[in-house]
């Protein structure tokens, strides 16, 4: 089947089971806030076309809790275990389950994970098409929500089980443009945007959706800044899915 775009993309992504491995039909580096590379399997930017009810992204944003942003003291990477653990026990990293639903004309090496190579067609963040190569990738997996961000509104109080299933739940990964990624650090609504305008609704309803689902506050301004743009694009849909908030017991955070 055809990559579906845009938000009708996420929303295909995230009527997915909790397991992606069976996504690829359907749909679809580094985090972006903490550095890592090409990422895993369901995705934050799945986030927005078609799944849940019209105008639901708005009134989430709207119900978002707000404090203001804790010190980033303490916030590692560990934190949230090791990357891209495969805690939907599929037997692919969460990196390559990413990837298979969010690339197309994919090629795997040793098997039917570990993904060779893809094509990005359409870049939610830039617009343009990328080529995925492994080992020389142009192709980043962000954390929609990135984890420095998610520590500090609420993550850094959590349990190691939350902050690993944050890290891997594909409601908050997406592949995209490693060099357009690079340059939204640790931002959130209020500090970065997606240069592709018209992906930027899809974008900020599936920072909502995480944030509502991990039950992560927000700032005043980010706030703000959801909902100005959000209120472009009242019928947007707020996604649903992904996997479930706790992490097997097996996964170990440092």
């Amino acid at each position: 089947m055809k990559r579906l775009r845009g938000g009708a993309a996420i929303a295909a992504v995230l009527m997915c089971a909790v397991s992606v491995a069976g996504c690829k039909e359907q749909v679809s580096g580094s985090d972006s806030g903490s550095g890592a590379g090409a990422g895993s399997g369901g995705a934050g930017a799945t986030a927005g076309g078609g799944a849940g009810s019209g105008g639901a992204a708005l009134a989430a944003a709207e119900s978002l809790a707000v404090k203001g942003r804790a010190p980033k003291t303490g916030y590692d990477r560990e934190k949230f275990g090791s990357a891209w653990a495969d805690t939907d026990s599929n037997s692919c990293d969460t990196r390559d389950d990413i990837l298979k639903r969010d690339l197309e004309q994919v090629k795997f090496t040793g098997g039917t994970c570990k993904v060779s190579y893809g094509r990005l067609e359409s870049d939610p963040y830039s617009g343009k098409d990328v080529t995925y190569r492994r080992g020389s990738s142009k192709v980043d997996i962000d954390h929609v929500v990135a984890l420095s961000d998610a520590w500090q509104k609420g993550a850094k109080y959590w349990d190691a089980g939350k902050r690993i299933a944050l890290a891997n739940d594909p409601l908050n990964l997406l592949a995209v443009d490693a060099s357009t990624n690079r340059s939204k650090g640790d931002g959130d609504t209020a500090t970065w945007l997606p240069p592709n305008k018209a992906y930027r609704c899809t974008y900020v309803a599936a920072q909502v959706a995480v944030k509502k689902k991990y039950e992560l506050w927000v700032t005043a301004a980010e706030k703000s800044a959801m909902e100005k743009v959000l209120e472009t694009c009242p019928a947007q849909k707020l996604p649903t899915g992904g996997n479930p908030t706790k992490a097997p017991e097996r996964f170990h955070a440092g």
